[in-house]
């Protein structure tokens, strides 16, 4: 595409992400890699659904506006985060897709082994700690898990999602955030069924038979399904599963395991409890 393509098809963007309720009034940020040295976004201020293309700006990779009749979005330097990580990348797409966001606000990570299209196409998606947005603190928060990942969740915020061009880059925003639906509306169904090491396994191979990346593909069946695999290091965030923590047998430890005890001692739990709550009740009707 020449520089006005670009722009033509930012405006594309644009008008998915407000038909799908993913940037409501002027939410949202869409850029394009020009070259090494520019770099296109769309303007703050403006409506992701009414973009033209006059209105996107350019802009060097320090954030300092180049042309645009507009002013540039105030997040740009999260952007560019990305761009000077992954030279790989050429369109990144943040916006707060209301299922993902959810997550963010809860502070749940995604669980992985859950459905096939998100294990091959997005695999880890990690979490950033919160920052006010805006400044290039707000913009070192995905540092930690730009390299591994293509898909971040911003904590109380959105989700930044990036790829070889923009629809790609925007189609990770859509999976992402049918994914977290999904998962709600199963978590209110009662059950979360998951996949083995295994099943995981086969869909790792057919990922790298298609030429995607994932940092799993050299870990041994018991880790590929663990939680936060990006970012460890970065103990000042870590968030820990609520609604979605694993209770089903794991079959890579030495006893079938249950949250971190044996089977054994999670039926005998069970039996405890079940009968506290029989005496309970028996001593309230008296």
């Amino acid at each position: 595409m020449n520089e006005r393509q670009h722009k033509e098809f930012m405006c594309e963007i644009g008008r998915r992400l407000y038909n799908k309720g993913f940037a409501a009034a002027n939410d949202g940020n869409i850029t394009v890699r020009l070259n090494e040295r520019e770099v296109l976004c769309t303007p703050t201020m403006v409506s992701k659904g009414f973009l033209k293309p006059d209105d996107i700006c350019k802009v060097d990779y320090d954030g300092k506006q180049l042309s645009g009749s507009k002013k540039r979005t105030s997040e740009v330097l999260l952007h560019l985060s990305v761009y000077k990580t992954r030279p790989d990348v050429q369109g990144v797409v943040h916006c707060h897709p209301p299922h993902a966001t959810a997550f963010a606000v809860a502070h749940e990570p995604i669980p992985k082994c859950i459905l096939p299209e998100v294990e091959v196409f997005l695999g880890e998606v990690p979490m950033s700690v919160y920052e006010t947005p805006g400044g290039q603190k707000f913009a070192d928060t995905i540092l930690p898990y730009t390299k591994s990942c293509n898909t971040i969740i911003l904590a109380n915020h959105g989700t930044v999602t990036f790829g070889p061009d923009l629809e790609k880059a925007y189609f990770n925003t859509e999976i992402i955030d049918a994914y977290c639906k999904i998962l709600i509306l199963a978590r209110q169904l009662g059950r979360i069924n998951y996949f083995t090491p295994q099943q995981t396994r086969e869909l790792l191979d057919l990922k790298k038979r298609i030429g995607y990346d994932d940092m799993r593909f050299e870990m041994d069946n018991c880790e590929i399904c663990s939680d936060n695999l990006i970012g460890r290091s970065d103990a000042s965030f870590f968030p820990e599963p609520d609604a979605f923590k694993r209770e089903e047998a794991c079959e890579c430890r030495g006893k079938a395991a249950v949250n971190g005890k044996s089977a054994e001692s999670f039926d005998m739990d069970r039996l405890v409890n079940l009968v506290t709550d029989k005496v309970m009740a028996a001593l309230a009707a008296q």
